[in-house]
């Protein structure tokens, strides 16, 4: 607060004093004396910017009637940096737990503001957490992009340093894939809203640069629908690559459209975790024991009191919805009112590539910390292994669905089949051709109507009878066979 109530003279002299460059305009020569006092604030630099302020409210104070007012403001503003008067190493041990602040501050200020604005301008916003990424330090709580003109196109820079322990975790932090740290600096936007969580959301016309280079952003997906809008995934952007891993200051520039809607972003030391860490501690402490999940069964097919219709069992499929395979973890929301299941490992690799945190069955939200396995359906799975689909009994037990499959290869209706041989199993049945050969079956359909085939054969008789006279009788296939036996 000292430095930035100084003139340009009063910057000039207590550059020159430390032998930093005292030549640019204001807002440069502000940037380093506040970088001086982040970084290299000796006692005797400190004691230098309270002799210059002291120096020029004495000044103020002798040309302003009323004598109040220089006591009343500098004991005020020596107050808030007291901590430094008892020795260098305070001093910087109290910047490196505030180095979050500072920034903020000289960086709206580069951005174009008059006045001081407030540390954070929306304290309130918060961002939603996310399942892959675990938060380690808060470099830069959600502040609000404030717009300095009427242009379309805002930039919004900010200025900032790591500290030693910072640095540490990510140099020594696994490598997910080549030049991807788990350890990363992320910049999360989301819309200035107190109301409650909010989730990652970007401006339009975005861009980030860090130092010197334009930092990635997630493009569109692309839409197969025609009139649709592609949808942009509003992802933390991953800073690390670009970024100085010293006590050097980084400049983070945010360029955004200023259409109407208030942003704010905010900078996180992040840990970024993998579908199969996930996993692996939803296996720790997602699971539900066999004894709950039946009770819950139970609860599922309790007769209601007002319902007329007794419901006897309900039906779950072994196959995941998601990828039509057979389940290997089952899982569901708790909120979820079903008790069909997911499989969890595709549901986790679902969402690392594309973060929707829906669930398949009901399409209603179900994310990662509402997540449950149920223990009794992963029992089930172990014990019925020529089965895709079971059935829940009223008193919680079950029983595989076999039925279906086995009706579905049984005939529907009873078919005689004559062999090679006739009755006494002696003579071979000619073929189509009247020729002996290869025996062949004959299938005589019993539930033919025999009544109306006599009657049929009776009337073609007659006709015939009228037409040629009296014909003589028909053999029948079988006194053929005895014949061309003979």
């Amino acid at each position: 607060n000292m430095v930035m109530s100084f003139r340009v003279s009063d910057l000039q002299m207590l550059l020159g004093f430390v032998g930093r460059s005292k030549s640019g305009l204001k807002h440069e020569l502000v940037t380093r004396a506040l970088q001086l006092v982040q970084f290299d604030c000796s006692p005797e630099v400190f004691k230098k910017i309270k002799e210059l302020y002291e120096t020029r409210y004495a000044k103020k104070s002798s040309e302003v009637t009323q004598p109040q007012t220089q006591p009343h403001r500098s004991p005020e503003a020596l107050s808030i940096h007291s901590s430094y008067d008892r020795g260098s190493t305070v001093a910087r041990t109290s910047i490196s737990t505030t180095n979050i602040d500072y920034p903020v501050l000289y960086g709206k200020y580069l951005n174009g503001l008059g006045r001081l604005p407030p540390k954070v301008a929306k304290p309130e916003v918060r961002l939603v957490k996310l399942p892959f990424y675990t938060t380690l330090d808060e470099l830069l709580k959600p502040t609000e992009l404030v717009p300095q003109n009427n242009e379309k196109l805002q930039e919004s820079p900010c200025i900032f340093a790591l500290t030693p322990r910072q640095v540490e975790l990510i140099r020594n932090s696994r490598e997910l894939q080549p030049g991807v740290k788990s350890v990363q600096v992320v910049l999360r936007i989301c819309y200035t809203d107190s109301s409650s969580p909010q989730e990652d959301q970007y401006p339009p016309n975005i861009a980030v640069k860090v130092n010197h280079s334009y930092c990635s952003v997630p493009g569109y997906y692309p839409s197969n629908k025609p009139g649709v809008e592609p949808k942009r995934p509003c992802r933390p952007i991953n800073l690390t690559h670009l970024m100085y891993l010293s006590a050097a200051t980084n400049r983070i520039t945010v360029t955004w459209g200023n259409y109407g809607k208030s942003y704010s972003v905010g900078l996180y030391l992040v840990r970024q975790m993998t579908s199969a860490e996930l996993l692996q501690r939803l296996k720790t402490i997602g699971i539900k024991h066999p004894e709950l999940c039946k009770a819950l069964v139970k609860e599922k097919l309790r007769l209601d009191p007002d319902s007329e219709i007794a419901t006897t069992g309900v039906r779950v499929s072994l196959i995941c919805p998601l990828v039509k395979m057979r389940l290997s973890v089952p899982c569901r929301a708790e909120t979820c009112a079903h008790l069909q299941c997911f499989d969890a490992v595709f549901y986790l690799q679902m969402n690392e590539k594309k973060p929707t945190w829906m669930c398949p069955v009901c399409d209603k939200p179900a994310p990662y910390d509402q997540l449950i396995i149920d223990g009794l359906l992963s029992k089930i799975l172990t014990e019925c292994e020529d089965a895709d689909e079971i059935e829940y009994l009223v008193d919680g037990s079950w029983c595989p669905i076999r039925a279906e499959k086995e009706r579905s290869c049984s005939p529907q209706c009873p078919i005689l089949v004559l062999g090679s041989s006739d009755v006494n199993g002696l003579l071979p049945t000619p073929n189509s051709n009247g020729e002996n050969g290869k025996a062949t079956a004959d299938v005589v359909d019993l539930t033919l109507d025999s009544s109306s085939s006599e009657e049929e054969e009776e009337e073609d008789e007659e006709e015939d009878d009228d037409d040629e006279g009296p014909q003589p009788k028909r053999r029948c296939s079988y006194e053929k066979g005895l014949v061309s036996a003979c």
